[in-house]
């Protein structure tokens, strides 16, 4: 019953969605996260659950990896914690990731309309802006005692909220409001990409999976100046990043390739290289796999490609780029790679 509603609640998500001019992808149930979804700029990675206190630990850290490294806002959206339904207009947490209630997240989409409160332990609480307190505050010539009294807290707490320390309990800033007659809280904006991200690993440091064949096509990514995170539950294997975008510049002279005026603009962006490594995977299975790279792809402006060793296998799968290992070891430098990744995906 759950999983049905869970599905009902995917489905109903992508209608608001695709109302509101959002390109989605593919559903990845076994996923860290369950869809992508593009406007412009933004990029969302969303899972959805019944119960939000099913979100395991691991996941959270997978789809905040993979979050990082597209720039994306990831997000948890759910029906209920515990035996209670999540409250309209109020953000939760699950390991460090936001979670919401369907309402809250439509509100966001269609109208603009960003919650404000805040669930934590002991109760609900907002973030005040402190500049806006301080300013009227003033603006009524009161001191930081007299607001205290008015509002029955302490002056140190009202110190505080001025200065961005502490939040605020809901009936406080109601009262805070009432007293200086402005709206004194902060919107959470979950739309806003988080500023702790994990960094690729670059080639002194790359996330070697344990796989001791992936990990060396991971450390020849690394060696051509890609910065490599691996992943475990999601559609692809591995993120690649250039360290330095603007090396594509600059041509190695011992390169066959002296230019990079026919580079792909997606090259000549900060987007991440999507990667799927061989792992002994039948024909079929590799088939299904590039139909979801190229519906990734699509939703965050990236490439993919695989790095196979099977020599039956050809120069593309259904689109999406083979490149031999052989071939990776062999490469001069990253332009050499990125064109060749660019061949195979136009041949």
């Amino acid at each position: 019953m759950e999983t049905q509603n869970r599905i009902q609640i995917i489905k109903e998500i992508n209608q608001v969605l695709a109302r509101e001019g959002f390109e989605t992808s593919e559903v990845y149930h076994q996923s860290c996260f369950d869809m992508a979804a593009r406007k412009k700029l933004l990029l969302i990675l969303l899972k959805v659950l019944v119960n939000i206190d099913s979100m395991n630990e691991s996941n959270v850290q997978e789809i905040r990896k993979v979050a990082s490294t597209f720039l994306a806002s990831p997000l948890i959206i759910g029906v209920k914690s515990k035996n209670q339904e999540l409250e309209e207009d109020v953000v939760y947490e699950r390991h460090g990731l936001p979670a919401i209630g369907i309402e809250t997240f439509k509100n966001m989409v269609l109208y603009e309309e960003y919650p404000e409160i805040l669930a934590d332990r002991g109760g609900y609480y907002v973030n005040i802006n402190g500049d806006i307190l301080k300013e009227y505050r003033e603006d009524y010539s009161l001191s930081l005692k007299e607001l205290a009294d008015l509002a029955h807290v302490s002056r140190e707490t009202i110190y505080k909220y001025e200065n961005g320390l502490v939040k605020a309990n809901c009936e406080t800033a109601m009262l805070l409001e009432d007293i200086l007659n402005m709206k004194i809280t902060i919107d959470v904006n979950l739309f806003e990409v988080p500023n702790e991200v994990e960094k690729p690993r670059d080639s002194n440091g790359v996330n070697i999976p344990s796989n001791n064949e992936d990990g060396e096509k991971t450390r020849d990514l690394a060696n051509l100046g890609f910065g490599v995170i691996t992943t475990k539950k999601t559609p692809f294997d591995a993120l690649a990043k250039l360290n330095n975008p603007n090396s594509i510049n600059l041509p190695n002279p011992k390169s066959k390739f002296q230019t990079n005026s026919s580079l792909d603009p997606k090259f000549q962006n900060e987007s991440p290289l999507i990667a799927s490594l061989e792992k002994n995977r039948s024909t079929k299975t590799l088939q299904k796999i590039a139909v979801s790279l190229k519906d990734l792809s699509l939703i965050t402006e990236s490439e993919s490609f695989f790095i196979i060793n099977k020599n039956k296998i050809k120069e593309s799968i259904k689109g999406i780029p083979v490149i031999k290992s052989w071939e990776l070891k062999e490469a001069e430098d990253s332009i050499e790679f990125l064109k060749l990744i660019k061949e195979r995906r136009d041949n």
